[in-house]
């Protein structure tokens, strides 16, 4: 069984006194309804489980009154002895919670009632609105927590690596010093894995029992026609085409010298006009990120995002190599990363920060100045640097040069080496990428 950060958050939310309904939502297939069920396994005497997208009957309990002893009666009608009612002991778990909006208006009823615990979970395009619409929103009367796809250190954890060696990296960043050569070389390896595989978690039980790359790659595929499917499904008729347009030029964005988003690369003739509702229905859906240009590279990075200039990174780094051409898997894992070593390993390191909750920005000027990600760590703007293999800093060394100009604490590159410093630039490697939550 794959071990999640998500237990953690789960046990906080169930011990905060008072608690509200929870909602749990994330992209397609990231491990919502596995985690949730576990839990309540695990942590309740009792679960009723009602899932309306494979069993929509459902939804017929939530359509007269909306009071807690009606749904309970209700439940118990519909599925029998599956539902104990015990207060106190009791979960009640609403899976795909989108398909049923009243039942999201119920959380209100839940929450005054205050008996029982419940955990719906729905994806990101359902709870955002883009399906059906509950009654009311019980705003106040739930707590959302959003999931994603295994980050870095969980696949660290379902291959071997244990605490205690995390807990060395850790020991290794603060002090400066090299990590050792076994470990390091290890790590390396399982980077290159988890930049094919990615943290969808049938892609990576998959991997894990049974190592074979073209079982992986056909998962990864078949999780992004669902995504295709979703278009489908919750798109308005007219957007459907474009939005899978946008959806596709993703890899070719990636490949240029200059990454930025440009609408005239999803189709000739493409505009903002046409095309940015699209970007948004990608982005709402969890499959993307946007990473903002910065007028300039100090804080507030907020503040000084420019709105409409901005590069687009797969939140999953696995789904994105699976966009790209068959054997780009073998090429990765053997070393040969030919002409999109850049826009792979970018992002690779889009992946970690978003999966720690960091937003995206970079800087670009047309003078030439260009550096990877721009982030807040340790109080200060830190510029950093990905190189694939090896590669110089020259955006990063002039901006540390003129600290008259620019508000920069450091640098940190990102590399296929061990950890080391030249002055103001800290180097490490790309598998420590996960390493950068201090803010």
């Amino acid at each position: 069984m794959l071990k999640r950060k998500i237990e953690q958050a789960l046990i906080q939310w169930k011990e905060t006194p008072g608690h509200s309904p929870l909602i749990v939502k994330g992209c397609r297939q990231c491990g919502k309804t596995f985690s949730v069920r576990e839990f309540a396994r695990t942590h309740y005497q009792h679960e009723v489980y009602l899932n309306f997208f494979r069993n929509p009957d459902y939804t017929s309990i939530f359509s007269g009154s909306l009071e807690t002893d009606h749904l309970i009666m209700m439940m118990s009608a519909l599925l029998g002895d599956d539902a104990v009612f015990e207060a106190g002991k009791t979960v009640i778990v609403l899976d795909e919670i989108q398909d049923c909006p009243e039942a999201r208006t119920a959380l209100k009823f839940f929450k005054e009632d205050g008996r029982f615990d419940v955990i719906g979970t729905g994806s990101l395009l359902g709870v955002s609105g883009y399906g059906k619409e509950p009654r009311s929103v019980p705003v106040g009367s739930e707590t959302i927590l959003e999931m994603f796809p295994l980050d870095f250190e969980e696949f660290l954890w379902a291959n071997g690596i244990t605490e205690e060696m995390i807990g060395l990296l850790r020991e290794s960043l603060t002090e400066e010093k090299p990590i050792p050569e076994a470990l390091h070389q290890r790590l390396r390896g399982l980077l290159l894995q988890y930049t094919v595989v990615g943290g969808m978690p049938e892609a990576v039980k998959t991997f894990l029992e049974t190592h074979q790359m073209n079982r992986v790659l056909s998962l990864q595929r078949d999780i992004l026609r669902s995504y295709e499917d979703d278009m489908v499904k919750y798109a308005e008729d007219r957007d459907k085409a474009i939005i899978r347009e946008c959806f596709l030029s993703i890899p070719k964005q990636l490949s240029r010298e200059n990454k930025k988003f440009r609408y005239a690369a999803v189709k000739k003739g493409g505009t903002a006009s046409r095309f940015q509702g699209s970007l948004q229905w990608i982005e709402d859906a969890g499959i993307v990120a946007r990473c903002y240009n910065l007028d300039l590279p100090e804080l507030p990075l907020d503040g000084n995002a420019v709105e409409d200039a901005f590069k687009v990174y797969m939140q999953d780094t696995g789904l994105f190599v699976a966009m790209l051409e068959d054997g780009t898997q073998y090429d990765i894992l053997s070393g040969n990363l030919y002409g999109y070593k850049g826009a792979i390993f970018e992002n690779l390191i889009a992946d970690m920060f978003v999966k720690m909750g960091r937003k995206l920005y970079y800087y670009h000027k047309d003078s030439g100045l260009e550096v990877d990600f721009v982030i807040r760590y340790q109080g200060g703007a830190t510029l950093v640097e990905v190189k694939a293999t090896t590669g110089n800093t020259k955006s990063t060394k002039t901006i540390l040069a003129h600290p008259e100009k620019y508000r920069v604490s450091g640098a940190i590159k990102l590399g296929d080496y061990n950890i080391g410093r030249a002055e103001k630039i800290l180097t490490l490697p790309l598998y420590m990428g996960f390493l950068l939550t201090e803010y």
